[in-house]
């Protein structure tokens, strides 16, 4: 790799400077969680986490400032730390949280855990500098194959060798964009949501990332093809149909000039199998009417966005003048991706979380679906000071997505179109997953609903991964309700929101490796220690 500084991409320029300016917190790191159960061979799996390390060489890379335009320079590479803990939610918790140094690096981290005696996690996160959704799948595919002996294609070029094409490219491009642009762009207003507890920033006037919460679920979008215009098909894909029923649930809460930030790709066929940045966030806007039926609606973007991605390379900064910088484009985002069947590791079991949540937001909502081979993964990450009831919003948005041929002014009207769910509403719907009841009042006791130990846990683990929030174990034996348990909650937040935030993390025993076997048999790992399966 050459040590000359080259031009960092537009896209890093822009995270460059909301990382300068203090407003990024942890929203621009990315987490990955790999758990694999069986016989692990670890030195051959850190051996290969550092295999593709040199592969993809802008995972070494730093962002400095040379005569003010952000560079890209060698920086420090990234290590892999081998560890032992019982607890990976601390792990994890404790990675996200620790500050990325962008100007010497690493810009990505690997920590390979043993917790158990046939089970491994290897977390990795990574700076959304040099990193997006895509490289997430291509991190997986290429580690599979290194750990697995598989022949891996040489690469062609670098990030910044991508980055100066496209350079290349929004030159060209530029002043047509400026032309489309021209008539499409408009300043995104205040948006209306269920459940919005404050006024939302406008854009312009964010402040920053801020921490939040997630609400994950699984949507539904049918039979809809991959891609539209196919013999037989209907005129849009299934992220067409996605974006359309975002649009529609904005509508039918009151925004008749519906617009979200949308994640876009701008890989190349050349840059397809690199890790890097290649995203680039523009506003997608419509103008939905109560006869549009929900399948129109996905048409007519599938038309506009087909215009849009000839410009998509080119910086909404670029193309329309005046437009001040902003953590978030518009209170709504978006981001959406396909994806096929996990690599399989040889001889193991291995589960990826592709949408770990990274505890920030910069939006008032942004709405990630990854759509997979088991289904459409959904989540809601959100601002919980500003936004309740995200609930609710998951129950319509699913409503949306099932009534593709239906009327938008049909769809959520009359007595379909409930109420906001408050946070007792939220834990509720837990507890009746858990407890297999469908009526549970706010006072009804947990163990006189059939409630035990195991069921708590399982209680506070969903109220971690959909809600955001941490309820200590004591609290359902003291208050078995969900009218105390919301009490509990109200009561820590309101006497220190930064309280759980600022809290230590537990030490882990930690081993910074380089492929070597010596540290990892002081650490108990290697590919005999192991009696079986799960």
């Amino acid at each position: 790799m050459s040590t000359a500084p080259a031009q960092a991409s537009f896209a890093q320029v822009g995270m460059w400077i909301t990382e300068r300016m203090g407003r990024a917190g942890s929203a621009y790191r990315m987490p990955l969680l790999v758990t694999f159960d069986g016989l692990l061979d670890a030195p051959r799996l850190v051996r290969a986490c550092e295999a593709l390390i040199r592969r993809h060489p802008v995972l070494s890379t730093a962002i400095v400032e040379r005569d003010g335009v952000p560079v890209e320079v060698p920086g420090a590479p990234p290590s892999v730390d081998v560890t032992l803990a019982g607890d990976v939610d601390d792990l994890v918790r404790e990675e996200i949280l620790r500050p990325f140094d962008i100007g010497r690096g690493p810009l990505a981290r690997f920590r390979l855990a043993r917790v158990g005696p046939a089970r491994h996690v290897l977390i990795i996160v990574a700076h959304h500098l040099v990193f997006d959704g895509e490289s997430k799948d291509i991190l997986v595919r290429d580690l599979a194959a290194l750990y697995n002996g598989s022949p891996v294609t040489p690469l062609q070029g670098t990030y910044a060798d991508h980055a100066a094409a496209e350079r290349e490219r929004v030159a060209g491009l530029l002043g047509d964009a400026r032309e489309f642009w021209r008539s499409r762009w408009r300043e995104p207003a205040d948006v209306v949501l269920r459940g919005l507890s404050a006024p939302a920033d406008r854009p312009g006037r964010s402040r920053g990332a801020e921490e939040g919460a997630v609400h994950a679920f699984l949507g539904d979008l049918g039979h809809v093809p991959d891609a539209g215009g196919a013999p037989g098909a209907p005129g849009f894909s299934r992220f067409e149909l996605f974006l359309a029923s975002v649009h529609a649930l904005l509508f039918a809460y009151g925004n008749a000039d519906p617009v979200c930030a949308v994640d876009m790709s701008t890989r190349t066929p050349e840059s397809r199998d690199h890790i890097g940045l290649f995203v680039n966030e523009l506003p997608v806007a419509s103008t939905p009417s109560p006869r549009l039926t929900l399948a129109e609606l996905a048409a007519w973007l599938h038309t506009e966005l087909r215009r849009m991605y000839r410009f998509r390379p080119v910086p909404l900064a670029r193309a329309v003048r005046g437009l001040r910088p902003r953590t978030a484009m518009a209170p709504v985002s978006v981001s959406y991706r396909r994806r096929g069947s996990a690599p399989e590791f040889a001889g193991l079991r291995a589960t990826v979380e592709w949408a770990l949540f990274n505890r920030s937001v910069r939006s008032v909502l942004h709405i990630q679906a990854v759509d997979g081979p088991d289904g459409l993964d959904v989540t809601l990450q959100y601002n919980p000071r500003t936004l309740s009831g995200v609930t609710q919003i998951a129950k319509d948005l699913t409503t949306i997505m099932k009534n593709p041929d239906s009327a938008l002014g049909d769809i959520l009207s009359g007595d379909g179109h409930a109420e906001p769910a408050g946070l007792a509403d939220e834990i509720r719907v837990i507890w009746q997953e858990v407890l297999g009841i469908d009526e549970i009042g706010d006072d009804e006791d947990l163990f006189d609903l059939g409630g035990h130990s195991l069921t708590i846990t399982q209680i506070i683990a969903r109220m971690r991964k959909r809600l955001g929030i941490e309820v200590p174990l004591d609290v359902f034996f003291d208050t078995p309700t969900i009218a105390g348990v919301v009490e509990s909650v109200e009561h820590r937040e309101s006497a220190s929101a930064s309280a759980s935030e600022a809290a230590p993390v537990r030490a882990s025993e930690t081993v910074p490796v380089r492929a070597s076997g010596t540290a990892l048999a002081r650490a108990g790992l290697g590919p005999g220690d192991m009696d079986g399966g799960r």
